[in-house]
């Protein structure tokens, strides 16, 4: 993986940065010595020093055996409990149709329509006229979730009255070891059971079985996925200069007044990616009037709208670029005979080229708005590149919230909005 800030280092002084890699460099000390505030969260590291084989075994002979038999794998949870499972799978599985049972997301709102158009989709049968076979995963660590527990109310319920009796060994529980609405439901109903760690939070929770289940069941291969995340934390236990730069420009910007990271990239495929990058640096950073608010952008398609204001807009931006070395497919612009539209001269182009163009286009066009950029690339999209960069981007959120002298493990304003919801719907 390459990290290049210098674009975005030409924004701040010499000193300025030297003093924000120190802020990083403390940092990064109180992650290894566990010695800042909510270290007990930091079990997301631990998984990784000493890793679990028989549990990744466990996992992915599980999820094999129900992709051979379902049609339909619904996940169901909010935040940590999907995002990062949806990154891996959208970014690793074909747009349209696969080789194996469809993922349908679930629990990550209350849209009355949406979840009835889910409760209805199930049911249909298929062309040949035979029933789906439904399988669904719940995940949560309390199971009170309100949108989560809802939508496996609903859902289970819908299982229960498709297969009777039945419908226990189609249900999947990824939640505490103990206490915790699930496990009452788990002893009464004999649901498959498996355990969140108790020192890992939701958003860092990818690599645990909150994501690997549904990531197997897609059909990816989490053995590569899981030591790719191991090989970069070895790297960077030896020598962690990559993320401290990335933590310390970031330091750097949000001193001088920054309060919003663009998080851009031009293939679609990292597009969850960056919607799971925005809520674990969203949620671990935002606190005490301090963060940088991470926003996503998709290009090209997002050039037509947002690039304007990156281009031109007030300038309280930076922009984080996310690249892929090697092309993500072999498709090469036409060449017609009747040249209508005059893009004979891109004939023979793979469109990743011509992508690359449009990207380094972009930097150079942002650059030039006075944007400070940092761009971002892994060798290619695979389960292997895709466990890497996952850990960068958990240690990196660690080191710069740290630096900030910010907790990245709690999240008090969550449950603030909470609070008023549960008081406006009558719970006691």
């Amino acid at each position: 993986m390459l990290v290049d800030i210098g674009i975005a280092k030409a924004f701040v002084s010499k000193e300025e940065f030297e003093s924000s890699y120190t802020k990083c460099k403390n940092a990064l000390k109180q992650v290894k010595n566990k010695s800042g505030a909510g270290s007990e969260w930091l079990g997301w590291r631990d998984i990784l020093k000493k890793p679990n084989d028989a549990q990744l075994q466990e996992i992915d002979s599980f999820s094999r055996s129900i992709r051979t038999k379902a049609d339909i794998f619904i996940i169901c949870g909010i935040g940590g409990s999907y995002l990062g499972a949806k990154a891996v799978i959208d970014a690793l599985t074909p747009h349209f149709g696969c080789n194996g049972p469809e993922i349908i997301f679930a629990g990550h709102h209350m849209g009355g329509r949406y979840l009835k158009d889910v409760l209805k989709y199930i049911r249909l049968p298929k062309k040949d006229g035979s029933s789906k076979s439904v399988y669904l995963n719940v995940i949560s660590k309390s199971g009170s979730t309100l949108e989560t527990a809802l939508s496996f109310r609903m859902i289970r319920e819908a299982l229960e009255e498709m297969y009777g009796d039945e419908a226990s060994g189609r249900i999947i529980c990824t939640t505490s070891k103990e206490g915790g609405v699930l496990n009452a439901q788990i002893e009464e109903k004999g649901y498959r059971k498996f355990i969140i760690p108790n020192d890992v939070g939701g958003r860092f929770s990818v690599l645990t079985p909150v994501g690997l289940i549904p990531i197997a069941v897609a059909g990816i291969d989490i053995k590569t996925l899981f030591y790719g995340a191991v090989s970069a934390f070895n790297a960077y236990e030896k020598d962690a200069a990559l993320v401290l730069e990335h933590a310390a420009i970031r330091n750097a910007l949000h001193e001088k007044g920054i309060t919003i990271d663009v998080f851009s990239c031009f293939e679609p495929e990292l597009t969850s990616f960056g919607g799971w990058i925005q809520q674990l640096m969203g949620e671990s950073e935002g606190k005490n009037g301090k963060g940088i608010f991470p926003a996503i952008a998709a290009f090209s398609t997002d050039l037509h709208s947002l690039g304007q204001f990156i281009q031109q807009g007030k300038r309280s931006l930076m922009e984080t670029f996310l690249a892929v070395e090697k092309p993500t497919s072999n498709l090469k612009v036409n060449e017609l005979d009747e040249d209508y539209d005059k893009l004979n001269y891109l004939a023979g182009e793979l469109f990743h080229e011509i992508n690359t163009k449009a990207r380094i286009g972009t930097t150079e066009a942002h650059k030039n708005g006075n944007v400070p950029i940092i761009n971002l690339s892994i060798p290619s999209l695979s389960a292997e590149s895709l466990g890497g960069l996952i850990y960068f981007f958990e240690l990196l959120t660690a080191i710069f919230v740290y630096s900030l002298d910010i907790n990245p493990f709690n999240q008090p304003g969550v449950e603030d909005y909470k609070k008023a919801m549960y008081r406006l719907l009558g719970k006691d």
